[in-house]
């Protein structure tokens, strides 16, 4: 391999020759050897937006040349094109405040800069990282900045798989209206209902964590860009302000705007926090309506069996013909890694002191590492389990035949012990409510058709009365 020398406040190190990122990148690669995972796609993009608005907002402002910009721009846009994607080596778990991150960005922009105007990679003469790419910029206001932007990229996405998710349940609960079930309840037998309601209510709880985490994204909309290292502006300005965020703006067609108070967008991750939460609870929504999936499709003799869920591949290296809830499986640990990540986007976020909260790179990399699995989790489920459940009606009703707790009813007309009395005898012979209500002569037969009606159960009321 062919090095280049380079220098920064440190002294001469060597940098690859054909490397867009220089020195100070060279550098965070030795020192942070540590995951091999590097910047999501988004945070990448959402920094070189904030760096390209920033060339422009300079230049408008005839504090940046002219030329200087529009390379600048050129090669922000080569990044965004998808190109040199690669030059972006820094480890996540690196120096805290993402300075490795926002610098790894400058030095790339520059070089490409430098290049598109006829200078080879690592002069900086006519386009310095700091100097011109970096201009009325610190990392302290870029990489949160740039975390916002990231998360709000991938909100839509995310929310739509949310409610494309609750729109497949719903389909369910629809196509499922008419089947009678057992409800439970503790894990056990409880009144009738029907499979159409319970998947209801599935598509409700996915639709309700979408809408939290539409509504959460809103706090992300405020950028704290012109704060620079600690709120007060330095180096940049209102007039800089304005501009940097309505050219983002302008590309993102994101509701952005300026933070109302720089000292708190600088100090504190809370508004990430809060989003990272409502991703939490779509999570544990998520993760309950897989696990129910994977309860009433479990069997397909000794247990509830109550819906199939499509095959999407062989259950066991060992027991042939074995088929497993493969894809619930899947969500399911989808969404204790969501967990995980808020609960270290928690105790980092708590870790801020004064006027800047450095430990932002972990809080990003797992903020955007939830969103994606969750979405693509999501996606999964609905395409290759939900959209093709089957209900197994004679199953289900069985079941429900079996069940004692439709006495439930009972409870108005003969009162609670009376019933329990005739629940626990119905268990223990085997015989049925409706032989034992008649044996003891508490209701005539007429009547206890009316009340004992399964169906009339899942609509609510005192089933059988004629108010």
């Amino acid at each position: 391999m062919q090095y280049r020398a380079e220098r920064d406040p440190l002294g001469e190190l060597q940098v690859p020759a054909d490397a867009y990122y220089g020195v100070q990148t060279a550098r965070a690669v030795q020192n942070f050897a540590i995951s091999g995972l590097r910047a999501q796609a988004d945070l990448v993009t959402a920094t070189i937006l904030i760096k390209k608005a920033a060339a422009e907002a300079n230049a408008a402002l005839g504090r940046l040349d002219a030329g200087v910009a529009r390379a600048i721009v050129a090669a922000a846009d080569d990044i965004l094109a998808g190109r040199l994607r690669d030059q972006f080596v820094v480890d996540v778990y690196q120096a805290g405040a993402g300075t490795s991150h926002n610098m790894n960005a400058n030095e790339v922009l520059a070089n490409r800069a430098a290049e598109i105007l006829g200078q080879p990679r690592g002069t900086y003469s006519r386009v310095h990282p700091n100097d011109h790419v970096n201009m009325g910029q610190s990392t302290n206001d870029v990489f949160p900045a740039a975390t916002r932007l990231a998360l709000l990229l991938g909100n839509g996405a995310l929310v739509q798989a949310a409610r494309d998710l609750a729109d497949s349940l719903d389909r369910k609960a629809r196509q499922f209206a008419s089947i009678l079930k057992t409800g439970r309840t503790h894990l056990q037998d409880a009144v009738p209902i029907t499979l159409g309601q319970e998947f209801g209510g599935y598509a409700a709880c996915i639709g309700r964590g979408g809408d939290d985490v539409a509504a959460a994204s809103n706090q992300l909309l405020e950028l704290n860009l012109g704060a620079t290292a600690v709120g007060t502006g330095l180096n940049a300005g209102d007039d800089y302000r304005r501009s940097v965020i309505d050219n983002l703006r302008r590309y993102t067609n994101l509701a952005l705007k300026p933070a109302e108070n720089l000292f708190r967008v600088t100090q504190s991750m809370g508004d990430v926090l809060a989003y990272s939460g409502a991703m939490r609870r779509l999570a544990v929504e998520l993760n309950k309506v897989a696990n129910d999936l994977r309860l009433l499709s479990m069997g397909p003799r000794a247990g509830l069996a109550e819906i199939t869920l499509p095959a999407v591949q062989p259950g066991s290296s060992i027991m042939p013909g074995k088929v497993n809830p493969s894809v619930p499986e899947m969500v399911n640990q989808v969404c204790y890694q969501v967990i995980g990540c808020d609960a270290t986007i928690a105790v980092a976020a708590d870790a801020g002191q004064l006027e800047l909260n450095v430990m932002m790179p972990v809080i990003a990399w797992n903020a955007l590492h939830a969103s994606t699995i969750l979405r693509e989790s999501m996606r999964t489920l609905r395409e290759r389990t939900v959209d093709g459940i089957v209900a197994n009606e004679a199953r289900a009703r069985e079941l429900l035949d079996r069940s004692t707790a439709a006495a439930t009813a009972l409870s108005p007309y003969i009162g609670y012990a009376a019933t329990a009395d005739i629940a626990k005898e119905a268990v223990r012979t085997g015989r049925t409510i409706r032989d034992l209500v008649v044996e003891r002569g508490l209701l005539d037969a007429k009547q206890l058709d009316d009340i004992l009606s399964v169906d009339a159960m899942t609509r609510g009321g005192i089933v059988g009365s004629k108010k």
